[in-house]
């Protein structure tokens, strides 16, 4: 059975399915990443599968158990600012993890136009201000706020409060979703596997989780998957199809990009004929490209030149 995720709080861990049809309101940025973090920890393989768990779901023809975590979950409402969704986005992973919980159903991330007065956690029996502890020096990590590099964040429950749920139940409804632009790491590779084989989708997921230091570029995510399947020689529809249904962008998007590797003198193509209709055109690496060894070193290396 998939364990409950649980909050750090100042008095010990607090399970967040210990409320009823929870809503997380106005959190901060340390917060929102608490919280993410409490899902990931609770299901990894579905908030963020490793490259070896999504090789197995492949293998065994099956998505990783990731409708049975889902409906061990318990589901939580997010209502937050924009400043700190996109603090927990500025990154491929993090914002992968968010938007896996968003596709899987488990959140219903809506924005909340105006701050309030406290952060709070609310179900329909009951509700707690959230304030933070300390005031040091902060550092913020993948895993949520450390003091001093010393432990990370923690926040006090602050009362027992059942009607929080009505005070906040107007925002609620008045509340629109908010998109994540970025795809889970789990549509990546099922988009990719499904169109271009297990070993491409592997290595894209590699080659995006060594970005992860970086600040979040979404055209770069789209540069690391492309020049990946040009180190593997995929077919050029096949692989800006499967990037497209990965959600990383449009087909137009992967043409453009193919233009700029061909313009660098890294990409040439060759013909592949079919059994039926006209010849596909298979992607060739050229230049430091081609001298690359690995797929890391190929994205490495276009991105260098591009």
């Amino acid at each position: 059975m998939t364990p409950d995720p649980t909050l750090p709080f100042a008095d010990g861990p607090g399970a967040i399915g210990a409320y009823a049809d929870p809503v997380l309101v106005d959190p901060s940025p340390s917060l929102l990443t608490a919280a993410v973090e409490a899902y990931r920890e609770a299901a990894p393989g579905l908030v963020d599968p490793d490259p070896s768990t999504l090789r197995t779901a492949a293998r065994e023809e099956s998505p990783a158990s990731s409708t049975t975590f889902s409906s061990e979950l318990p589901t939580l409402t997010v209502l937050a600012r924009d400043r700190a969704v996109d603090a927990v986005v500025d990154r491929f992973r993090p914002a992968s993890r968010l938007a896996a919980l968003v596709d899987a159903g488990v959140w219903d991330l809506l924005t909340l136009p105006e701050s309030q007065p406290n952060a709070a956690l609310v179900g329909r029996t009951t509700g707690s201000v959230l304030v933070a502890t300390g005031g040091r020096k902060r550092e913020r990590t993948d895993t949520g706020t450390r003091t001093d590099g010393a432990a990370p964040e923690r926040w006090c429950r602050v009362g027992d409060d059942p009607t929080l749920r009505e005070r906040y139940a107007p925002l609620v409804e008045a509340a629109e979703e908010r998109r994540v632009r970025t795809p889970s790491r789990r549509r990546v590779f099922e988009a990719l596997r499904e169109r271009c084989g297990v070993a491409l989708a592997s290595d894209v997921i590699r080659a995006l989780d060594a970005a992860d230091g970086e600040a979040f570029d979404l055209t770069r995510a789209r540069r690391r998957a492309y020049v990946v399947g040009v180190h593997r020689g995929a077919l050029d529809r096949d692989l800006r199809r499967a990037c497209e249904d990965a959600g990383l962008g449009s087909s137009a998007t992967f043409t453009r990009i193919k233009r700029e590797l061909r313009d660098a003198a890294l990409l040439g193509t060759e013909s592949v004929p079919q059994p039926v209709g006209r010849p596909r055109e298979r992607l060739v690496a050229r230049g430091a490209l081609a001298d690359a060894g690995s797929p890391v070193e190929a994205v490495a290396a276009a991105l260098d030149a591009v």
